[in-house]
């Protein structure tokens, strides 16, 4: 397979890629696992895009103290993360089988395919463990820098696609959705970003696992989560329907306590890769 990241925009060489990147082409299931590749583990798992190793510089482009300071990250080896958002139908399948004693409120929008909402982090917890176990592969929620590379792309601007954030590009409230400043839209409603993700922009808000500090100073430049400070607030990303796109840049970061959960909050999955 051949990783090729040509505009100016995007942080990633063919060769920083082939050096970090150590997979062979030959081997099919190697390739099953390469990056770009799409699989689920499950009929109702969520389905997962596998994400290259590389680098790039988190907090770029930071227009608050608490996106800063920037500084260069390595992702030393790829991993699989949530093409979409978890849904309805991917908790509800959770609830069946005894793993989630949650039954979230949708606010009358619909369940099915729209992403999870009112799920504090606890009851996260409680569904990557039950798909951890379903499956017998390691799921858990990223960290806030796999969460900033995943939702990058390779791009080095505000938003996957440009420093604008254009019109109906996302679900956000100034977006000009159909769905901006109401609600929920059903998950892939947009064009996905440079790595295949989808709705990275807007939607909903994700939890992710990291403990809240109020800038990066001191944080990991391996991708993992950050375990020091207020671990009874943890960090979210992404933006939602209900914020102004201004949130949904891609360095930006806000926190809630553990226990809050709310119509414009959600998350995505993370699986790890032998």
């Amino acid at each position: 397979m051949t990783l090729v990241f040509c505009r100016a925009k995007y942080l990633f060489s063919v060769v920083a890629l082939t050096t970090l990147l150590s997979f062979s082409p030959s081997v099919s299931a190697q390739d099953a696992l390469a990056p770009g590749a799409v699989f689920k583990d499950c009929d109702n798992c969520p389905e997962l895009v596998v994400v290259p190793a590389g680098l790039f510089v988190m907090g770029l482009g930071g227009k608050t103290a608490r996106e800063g300071p920037p500084h260069r990250v390595i992702i030393a080896k790829p991993f699989a993360i949530g093409r979409f958002e978890v849904t309805f139908d991917q908790w509800g399948a959770c609830q069946i089988e005894g793993g989630c004693g949650h039954d979230p409120d949708d606010h009358q929008w619909g369940r099915g395919t729209r992403p999870v909402i009112n799920v504090d982090f606890d009851r996260v917890m409680e569904y990557v463990n039950w798909i951890s176990t379903k499956t017998g592969h390691q799921y858990r929620v990223p960290s806030e820098a796999e969460w900033e590379y995943a939702h990058r792309g390779g791009t080095v601007t505000a938003y996957p696609w440009g420093d604008d954030a254009g019109v109906n590009k996302a679900n956000c409230k100034d977006c000009k959705s159909e769905w901006s400043a109401y609600s929920t839209a059903p998950v892939g409603s947009f064009e996905p970003n440079p790595f295949g993700l989808y709705d990275t922009v807007g939607n909903a808000f994700e939890w992710v696992a990291d403990c809240w500090n109020p800038t990066h100073e001191g944080a990991p430049k391996d991708g993992s989560a950050r375990t020091d400070g207020d671990c009874r607030q943890r960090v979210m990303r992404g933006g939602s329907f209900y914020y102004y796109k201004k949130v949904a840049r891609a360095s930006y970061r806000a926190k809630n306590p553990t226990a809050v959960k709310s119509y414009w909050l959600g998350f995505r999955v993370v699986r790890d890769l032998p």
